[in-house]
C-alpha cells in the first residue's frame, strides 16, 4: 500500500510498504478514505525527529470503511464505516474508565514514561504506525472505532479523531459558561474549532492569530479577533480594554511549541536536529526547547481567578514557568492530550443531525495522498492559505 513515511527532518515521502495485517484477534482493518495533516503533525516535520525512525509511517486523523476484522471483533463488520481516534485506548482499564483515554494503562508507554500510545506519532507514544495511508491497524475493534453513519461526506465525521474532541476539551478545560470571555490564542485548526465550540455556548470569543486567513475564517464565525501584527508586545493591554480592564475569564491556549516570538526555543529546537539522536532526545526531555510566548501571554492577559486552559502541544521539560503570577492570580490551569471516547457521545448526536460546527467546509484542501510532501511543506509555511488539509489515499 502506499503511505506518508517520515525521512527526516522536513522530508515525508509517500512509499509503498506492506499492507497491515491482523495481529490481535480484536483488530480490525480500515480501509483509509480521508486521513487529515494535524498541527502536531508538524511538530514531527520539524523538532521531534530524535524520536522518529526512517520509514515510519505518519498521520493520526483517519476515518474509512472496514475492510476485515479479527475472529473476537463482534461490533463492527466489513462494510461499516468508521473514525479512527488517534488515543489507542482500550475503553476498559482504570483510566479509560475515568474517561481519561489517553492516559490509557493499557498502551502506556511505560519505557519513556508516557501515556496512552497514538497512531502515527513517535516512540514517545508507541510508534504505532499511522493513518496517512491506504490501510491501517486499528487495534480493540470493539471499542476503539467510532461507528458513523452512511450518508453525509467524510468531512461531517473525520474531525472527530482529533481536532473536534481536542476543541470540545480546551473549552470544557476552560469553564467556560454563557455571556462569559473566553480569548482563544491561536486560530490553527483546534484554536478555530474552539472558537466554534465556545460560540456554540454562548460565549463572547476573542480569537488572536497573525496569519489572515486564520483571522478571517474566524471573523467570519463571528469571532472578534486581534491581529499580533498590529498590537506587538502591547496584546494584554488591548485584550484588557476590550474586557473591562480584567481579562478574559478564560485563555485557551492552542499554540504550543510552534509559537513565534521567543529566540531561545528557536535555538534549541534547532540544536536538536543538529545532535546525535541519543543526545537530543535527552535534551528534549530534560531541557526546555520550547517557545513559551503564547503561554506567557495566556498567563499574563487572563483575569485573576480565571482559567487558562492548554490544548496546544508542548514539548520541553525544564522550560521556566511564572509560578508566582500563577500563584498571585489564582489562575487555574488545565491542559492535557484529548480524551477522545470522553466526548464522543456529546458530539456525535450533534453531527448526526446537521452541521452545527461547519465541518463540511473546515478543509481548505483535500488533496491525493501523494500529494502529502508538498502539503506538508505548504502547510509548515502557512502558504496558499492552507489552513487544514485533508488527505485522501
Amino acid at each position: 500500500m502506499k503511505a506518508v513515511t517520515w525521512h527526516g527532518k522536513r522530508d515525508v515521502r509517500v512509499d509503498t510498504v506492506p499492507d497491515p495485517v491482523l495481529k490481535e484477534p480484536d483488530d480490525v482493518i480500515v480501509k483509509i478514505t480521508s486521513s487529515g495533516i494535524c498541527g502536531s503533525d508538524l511538530h514531527l516535520y520539524e523538532v521531534l525527529g530524535p524520536f522518529l525512525s526512517e520509514g515510519d509511517v505518519l498521520g493520526h486523523e483517519p476515518m474509512g470503511i472496514v475492510e476485515e476484522v479479527g475472529p473476537q471483533v463482534t461490533a463492527l463488520r466489513p462494510g461499516d464505516r468508521v473514525v479512527v481516534p488517534f488515543n489507542v485506548s482500550c475503553n476498559h482499564c482504570f483510566m479509560c474508565e475515568q474517561g481519561l483515554q489517553s492516559q490509557c494503562e493499557t498502551t502506556q508507554v511505560h519505557e519513556h514514561g508516557s501515556g496512552a500510545a497514538l497512531f502515527g506519532y513517535t516512540k514517545l507514544y508507541g510508534q504505532v504506525p499511522g493513518g496517512q495511508a491506504e490501510y491501517l491497524r486499528v487495534p480493540f475493534g470493539n471499542s476503539l472505532p467510532i461507528p458513523v453513519p452512511q450518508g453525509p461526506p467524510d468531512d461531517r465525521f473525520v474531525y472527530l479523531s482529533d481536532v473536534l474532541p481536542t476543541a470540545w476539551q480546551a473549552v470544557e478545560y476552560a469553564g467556560v459558561q454563557a455571556d462569559q470571555t473566553v480569548a482563544v490564542l491561536g486560530l490553527g485548526p483546534i484554536g478555530d474549532m474552539a472558537c466554534r465550540v465556545a460560540k456554540r455556548k454562548n460565549a463572547r470569543v476573542i480569537g488572536i492569530d497573525l496569519v489572515p486567513e486564520r483571522l478571517a475564517r474566524a471573523k467570519a464565525c463571528g469571532v472578534e479577533t486581534i491581529d499580533l501584527r498590529g498590537v506587538g508586545k502591547h496584546l494584554t493591554e488591548v485584550v484588557r480594554d476590550l474586557t473591562n480592564g480584567r481579562g478574559p475569564d478564560a485563555v485557551i491556549d492552542a499554540v504550543g511549541l510552534e509559537a513565534h516570538g521567543a529566540p531561545a526555543g528557536k535555538v534549541a529546537q534547532q540544536l536538536t536536529g543538529l545532535l546525535p539522536d541519543a543526545m537530543a532526545q535527552k535534551l528534549m526531555k530534560e531541557a526546555g526547547v520550547d517557545r513559551l510566548r503564547a503561554l506567557h501571554s495566556a498567563i499574563d492577559m487572563v483575569r485573576r481567578g480565571g482559567t487558562i486552559s492548554i490544548s496546544g502541544v508542548y514539548g520541553g521539560m525544564a522550560d521556566p514557568m511564572p509560578m508566582l503570577t500563577l500563584f498571585d492570580k489564582q489562575i487555574q490551569l488545565r491542559m492535557g492530550q484529548a480524551n477522545v471516547w470522553r466526548w464522543v457521545p456529546e458530539i456525535l448526536p450533534l453531527l448526526v443531525d446537521g452541521d452545527p460546527f461547519g465541518t463540511e467546509g473546515f478543509a481548505t484542501h483535500h488533496l491525493p495522498l501523494d500529494a502529502a510532501p508538498e502539503a506538508y511543506e505548504t502547510f509548515q509555511k502557512k502558504n496558499d492559505g492552507m489552513v487544514k488539509v485533508l488527505l485522501k489515499p
